[in-house]
């Protein structure tokens, strides 16, 4: 419980007219999701990323962070997002196709700094049978978005002939709903779901 979900993905897409011309973009993003909010943990985190995005360009890290809160909320559940973000960009084929794709290695790069020290620093705390149900219902929450919104997921199920257990990879082997959440409003689990719910900046 004490350790946050990861999630990124780099992609490039290539398409080609019948006149030939061809089209180009990369899009992706990291993103992390915890389930106990350690703001030196997203500090780290979002710290990560935004060195990797000024490497080329200051209006990236701002830009692609607000594009992560903004992408990964649980509409239906009054804007409550996924967890704390990161960044998140499509459509991305400017300057140019060697400027882009360096870029995307960068961001490619910064994935283990960004959150195996977060990963080493909290793997080994002990927890009780009630944070364990808190992390899977945040879980839960992980699996909604993916099969209700996220656009990666449901173009894939629509596709004909796309591999479906490859698809649902993403999803947790083991999440839970329950009725009625029963938590003070100062309690830990209430600290994370305030950010869940207003998006900060970290840097």
């Amino acid at each position: 419980p004490y350790v946050p979900t990861l999630h990124f993905n780099y992609r490039y897409f290539e398409l080609v007219d019948a006149d030939g011309k061809v089209h180009w973009w990369y899009g992706g993003g990291t993103d992390m999701t915890p389930y106990y909010l350690n703001e030196n943990d997203c500090k780290h985190f979002h710290l990560t990323l935004k060195k990797a995005c000024d490497k080329h360009d200051h209006s990236y890290y701002p830009k692609f962070k607000k594009w992560c809160d903004d992408y990964f909320n649980i509409t239906f559940r009054h804007n409550e997002r996924r967890g704390i973000g990161g960044i998140f960009f499509d459509d991305l084929n400017q300057p140019n196709q060697e400027e882009c794709f360096s870029f995307v290695k960068d961001c490619a790069n910064t994935v283990i700094p960004s959150y195996i020290p977060v990963v080493q620093s909290n793997y080994q705390r002990s927890y009780t049978t009630e944070e364990r149900d808190w992390q899977l219902l945040r879980r839960g929450r992980y699996a909604e978005f993916n099969l209700v919104l996220d656009r990666g997921t449901k173009f894939g199920l629509q596709t004909p002939g796309s591999r479906i257990e490859s698809i649902l990879m993403s999803l947790p082997p083991v999440a839970k709903w329950k009725y009625a959440w029963d938590y003070k409003a100062d309690s830990p689990e209430m600290k994370l779901m305030k950010v869940l719910k207003e998006p900060r900046e970290w840097v």
